[in-house]
C-alpha cells in the first residue's frame, strides 16, 4: 500500500490530479482508473476522482489490479530493446502502437510486448495493464520508453522522471517557415539560448470529459510547461526541429510547437491549436503518420545514480539531409 499525508501548498488539489502530482501513478488517467476501481482511500473511506483535499488528508493506493483490465502478454518481435538492466527497461517505440491498453480488447500496446518479455514488470506499476512503464507516449508518436522491473524502481524511476536532472529531446517535422526571433513576438515565448531557438512556456491544462485534450494557458489544473524549440534544418515544406524539456505535459511538445505557428506534420488537429488540441488519427498525408519522435532520455539512474542517456535510432524522416 502507498500512503500520503496531503500538504498545505495542496490544498484544493483535486484527487486525481494529487495523485498523478505525486507520482503516485503514472498520469491522470491512471489516477481516475485507479478511483474507479476502488481502490483508493481518504481518511480510510473510498473517494471520488473529483473530491477536493484539505491539508492533513491521507490518501491511501492499495495495491491490487486496477478495473477489470487484466495486461495480456503479447510477442511483438518489432519491438526494439534499447538497455536493460536489474531495474529498468528501455524500448524503441514504434509509431502507430499504444503505450499501454484502456479497456479491454484494444489491440497490441508497447507495454504488453515489454510483459511479454519481462513479466516482472506487469507488478511493478500500481496500475498493471501499464506494464511497469514510468512514463508514456501517444500513440503516433515513436521514440524511447522507459519501464521499471519492481514496485521499487518503478516509485524511484517516477521520482527520477520529475526532477530537474531529467532531460527529454523530441525531434519534429513541422509545417511551415521557423518564426524570424527579431520579427516574432508573443506572450509565453522568449529567444533561445542559441540563434534560431525559442524557449515557450505556456502553461497546459486538459479539457474534455476525459482530459484528452489540452489547453493552452487555461484548461483544469494548467501546470506549467517549459520547451527550448532549435531549428536543425529549414526543407522544402516545412522545418526540422529539436524540442527540449524536463517535465512533460500531455501532448506538449505538439502544443508548443503549433503554438509557435509551425505544427508537426501528420497531427491532424493542429489548426485548432491555438485553443486546444485532441489526440486523434494522425496522418501526414503521405502515409507515414506522425513526424514526432522522443529521441533521447536523459535521467539519473534510480539505483545507482549514475547519469544516464538513453537514445532512440532516427527514423528516416528525422535525419537531416544537408
Amino acid at each position: 500500500m502507498t500512503s500520503l499525508v496531503v500538504q498545505a501548498s495542496e490544498a484544493g488539489l483535486r484527487l486525481d490530479g494529487l495523485l498523478a502530482h505525486r507520482r503516485v501513478v503514472a498520469s491522470v488517467s491512471a489516477a481516475r482508473r485507479a478511483l474507479a476501481s476502488g481502490i483508493v482511500r481518504v481518511n480510510s473511506r473510498v473517494a471520488k476522482k473529483g473530491m477536493h483535499l484539505q491539508p492533513g488528508d491521507t490518501v491511501e493506493l492499495c495495491d491490487g489490479p486496477v478495473g477489470s483490465l487484466v495486461l495480456q502478454p503479447t510477442e511483438d518481435s518489432t519491438l526494439s530493446l534499447l538497455y536493460v538492466d536489474d531495474d529498468l527497461v528501455a524500448v524503441d517505440k514504434p509509431g502507430g502502437i499504444a503505450s499501454h491498453p484502456l479497456r479491454p480488447g484494444d489491440g497490441p500496446s508497447v507495454a504488453s510486448a515489454i510483459v511479454s518479455r519481462f513479466p516482472e514488470c506487469a507488478q511493478a506499476s500500481p496500475d498493471p495493464r501499464e506494464g511497469g512503464l514510468g512514463h508514456r507516449l501517444d500513440v503516433a508518436t515513436s521514440g524511447v520508453l522507459l519501464a521499471a522491473r519492481s514496485r521499487e524502481a518503478w516509485h524511484r524511476l517516477r521520482e527520477a522522471l520529475a526532477t530537474p536532472f531529467c532531460e527529454k529531446t523530441y525531434v519534429a517535422e513541422t509545417r511551415g517557415c521557423f518564426p524570424v526571433a527579431e520579427e516574432f513576438v508573443k506572450e509565453f515565448v522568449v529567444p533561445g539560448p542559441r540563434a534560431s531557438s525559442f524557449v515557450v512556456t505556456v502553461p497546459i491544462g486538459r479539457q474534455g470529459r476525459r482530459g484528452r485534450k489540452v489547453k493552452l494557458a487555461s484548461g483544469r489544473q494548467p501546470l506549467p510547461a517549459r520547451s527550448e524549440i532549435d531549428r536543425i534544418e529549414e526543407r522544402e515544406h516545412g522545418t526540422l526541429v529539436e524540442a527540449r524539456l524536463a517535465q512533460g505535459r500531455a501532448h506538449q511538445v505538439r502544443a508548443h510547437l503549433a503554438y509557435l505557428g509551425i505544427p508537426v506534420m501528420g497531427d491532424t488537429i493542429y489548426g485548432q491549436i491555438e485553443e486546444d488540441v485532441e489526440e486523434g488519427a494522425d496522418t501526414s498525408g503521405d502515409g507515414s503518420g506522425l513526424r514526432l519522435h522522443a529521441w533521447t532520455v536523459s535521467f539519473v539512474h534510480p539505483t545507482t545514480g549514475k547519469p544516464m542517456r538513453i537514445e532512440a535510432p532516427l527514423p528516416p524522416w528525422a535525419r537531416r539531409r544537408s
